[in-house]
């Protein structure tokens, strides 16, 4: 059966449930660790009910079926009913990637399949260890045993029919009493008395030589009623409040208590006798038959309780049939409560699509263009009232950008939320344990690159886990706790977001990676030596390059790491490692806080204008304050004690007649970082920063090298955006 995608109603559903499973992910998790956790558990029970709801209502059968079986569960986790076992959460997260696999089937229009029926019955053997047998089978052989257990002039249907009308009356009694009715039938009285005493029951008085009517009257006398209560707690006797400590109705305060011989009976007191009876907070039960639950559908209770009101129902029906006026009601604290609960709050937040959310920044996007030009405008205007005005709509423009920026804003935590079972299955599957601490959670950065980095760091977090930690025996011997620690964080410093990956296992041994290096034939055994630990460090970048010694489902293949640089490269961002030998490992990347505004450097080239993304520049200095030197046929310029390589981009960017020397350029050489090492760039002159809006280049144009989109800069022209690391694969 296919599903109507352009339902709103199952719009809004995949949405918020959407939101539920990411939420119900990190809470099994948590719970692996906080078992009597009352707080998380009626959490999770509330999100497979939530689920489950949203489903039924769009007749998700199989959606319904796990959600309900988990819910069911998780009613007797809650319930310290049974208690949680590891086979039990792993049963748990199975199910939660059933429902994730339906949720995929339901976006792409397709009926979601039935879950499998070994975890369905895994499921319902939680809530009861005996059922072996097929969940069909049970009510069959439940019906059978009752049946058996009655006597037979029970079993005949006349009287099946008048229980059934006994129970519906005693339901329609609570809901007229709910509804806001105070009076109650006889018919319903008596499906009340039948409640406590079993059908056709009634009580008997005790030997107080009062006479009882016959069966055959509708009326129940005053000594009837005493009778009653002289049966339950004995002659004379009166139930005593269950809360001694509970504060009295207002009208018992104002009006004249009843007294010991009185034929009224207060609403505490009748509230207590309820107690006495069923437990504090229970009401009488009304079943549709002996052993029968009232509600046909209910698995698990073999009746369903009546509202405590229609208790109260029977006690004025009571009282008006014994001609004793009834209690007055304690109408004095409900109502003040009401008050207390003002009227909801209005929404406060809106859905908006994100493709509005595109199309409004792009609008930004040409309204700082605008400002850009009209600041480069303004030297030639003389009237200070347009200077002014320039200024204002500046100050405006930016804060603008700001506010609108944030709402593409997201919480880091929307790819953090995933770790937690990463790590636990991982973590499980290598015998290994390892506790994960996230931090930095609330640190907000763009939407596409919450999207963009979600893959890299799940393969970082992974290696930490694979290749950083130990076995718990090897740790152990090293004097380390058994349980190792990964370390996952964000924070943002200016206009980038630091993640940093933190383990305290083995590290990195520079001379095992330089080894490696060599014996794969990816770098010769002279250049290796050259290299400083960090530069070690960074060889496991390289493709083909992997620490480990056997291929794994995990790793070892050597080509994850060079993936996740490619990755964080493209997002204008960068990669670096630290380690220490039996310590640990930290990786640190640093990326723009967004990708559709970029900081640039803009430079000059002979008469054209390029931009460089800022988030590359190191520093910049004339080219004249430093040593030039060739080696091994490359260029180089010393800088810090070290001798990067320098290119001329007027060699690359230029046409030939344009390549001349300009007798007014002022060559200045900008240290840029790419990747993981240095390189300068020789340019005639540096403009100044300026941030720009990405226009995607015409498709007679992608493709092309070293470009990586196009701006308009402040007097109107046209700059193009360079990709430094596409220049320098295809010219260097």
């Amino acid at each position: 059966m296919s599903i109507d995608l352009e339902d709103e109603i199952l719009q809004d559903f995949l949405v918020e449930a959407g939101e539920i499973l990411e939420t119900l992910n990190e809470q099994l998790v948590d719970l692996e660790q906080s078992p009597e956790d009352s707080d998380l558990l009626n959490s999770i029970f509330r999100g497979f009910h939530t689920i489950k709801g949203g489903g039924s209502f769009l007749s998700l059968t199989n959606l319904v079926d796990v959600c309900h079986k988990s819910e069911d569960v998780f009613n007797l986790l809650r319930n310290h009913e049974i208690s949680l076992t590891s086979d039990m959460m792993d049963a748990f997260l199975r199910v939660l990637d059933e429902v994730n696999s339906m949720f995929e089937q339901i976006r792409s229009g397709e009926d979601p399949d039935a879950a499998d029926p070994a975890l369905i019955q895994e499921l319902i053997q939680m809530q009861d260890p005996s059922a072996a047998a097929p969940a069909e089978a049970a009510p069959a052989e439940d019906e059978a045993e009752t049946a058996a257990a009655e006597p037979e002039d029970e079993q005949t249907s006349e009287a099946e029919v008048a229980e059934a009308v006994d129970a519906a009356a005693a339901a329609t009694a609570s809901e007229e009493f709910v509804s806001g009715s105070d009076e109650i039938t006889d018919d319903e009285f008596e499906s009340l008395l039948d409640a406590l005493h079993g059908s056709g029951g009634s009580p008997k008085a005790v030997d107080t030589g009062q006479k009882m009517p016959s069966s055959g009257s509708d009326e129940i006398s005053d000594d009837e009623f005493e009778a009653l209560l002289d049966e339950l707690h004995g002659k004379g006797g009166k139930p005593q409040p269950a809360d001694k400590g509970a504060q009295k109705p207002a009208t018992a305060k104002s009006g004249a208590s009843a007294s010991a011989s009185s034929d009224e009976i207060t609403d505490d007191e009748f509230e207590a006798l309820l107690d006495q009876m069923h437990g504090k907070g229970k009401a009488p039960t009304v079943s549709a038959g002996k052993g029968k639950a009232a509600n046909p559908g209910s698995a698990e209770k073999t009746s369903s309780p009546a509202p405590p009101d229609a208790a109260k129902a029977a006690s004025a029906s009571a009282a008006k049939k014994s001609g004793a006026k009834p209690a007055a009601k304690p109408a004095a604290k409900k109502p003040a409560a009401r008050k207390e609960s003002a009227a909801p709050k209005g929404e406060t937040t809106v859905r908006v699509d994100t493709a509005r959310l595109d199309d409004i920044m792009n609008l930004v996007g040409e309204l700082v263009l605008t400002r850009n030009r009209l600041n480069t405008l303004r030297q030639t205007f003389e009237d200070e009232r347009v200077h002014k005005a320039i200024s204002s709509l500046d100050v405006v423009t930016a804060d603008l950008q700001s506010a609108v920026m944030k709402t593409r804003m997201q919480p880091v935590k929307k790819v953090f939320g995933r770790f937690p079972r990463v790590v636990r299955d991982l973590a499980r599957s290598l015998n290994k344990e390892i506790q994960l601490d996230l931090q930095g959670e609330e640190t907000d950065l763009d939407k596409n690159l919450v999207e963009a980095l979600a893959d890299p760091l799940v393969h970082l977090v992974r290696n930490s886990v694979d290749h950083g930690i130990e076995l718990p025996d090897i740790r152990e011997k090293a004097g380390k706790p058994r349980q190792g620690k990964v370390i996952l964080s964000a924070q943002q410093e200016g206009d980038h977001i630091i993640l940093s990956i933190i383990d305290d296992g083995a590290g990195m041994d520079p001379e095992v990676l330089r080894a490696n290096v060599v014996n794969k034939g990816l770098m010769d055994e002279e250049t290796a030596a050259r290299l400083d630990d960090k530069g070690c460090f960074d060889l496991i970048f390289m493709p083909g390059l992997s620490t480990k010694e056997q291929i794994s489902d995990v790793s070892g293949r050597g080509v994850g790491m060079d993936v996740v640089k490619t990755k964080i490269t493209q997002l204008n961002g960068q990669i670096e490692i630290n380690s220490e030998i039996g310590k640990g490992t930290e990786l640190r990347i640093k990326v723009p806080l967004t990708l559709a505004i970029l900081p640039t450097l803009m430079i000059q080239l002979g008469p054209r204008k390029f931009a460089l993304p800022l988030s590359i520049v190191d520093e910049i200095f004339e080219l004249s304050s430093k040593k030039m030197s060739i080696v091994d046929g490359r260029e180089v310029v010393m800088n810090r004690g070290k001798a990067p390589p320098v290119f001329h981009l007027r060699k690359w960017l230029l046409k030939p007649n344009e390549q001349d020397d300009d007798e007014n350029a002022d060559p200045h050489v900008i240290m840029a970082r790419v990747g993981n090492s240095s390189v300068g760039f020789v340019v005639d002159q540096v403009i100044g920063q300026e941030e720009v809006v990405i226009k995607p280049l015409d498709k007679l144009l992608q493709g092309i090298p070293g470009m990586a989109g196009s701006t308009i800069t402040g007097d109107g022209n046209i700059a193009i955006i360079l990709d430094i690391p596409g220049l320098l694969k295809s010219f260097s």
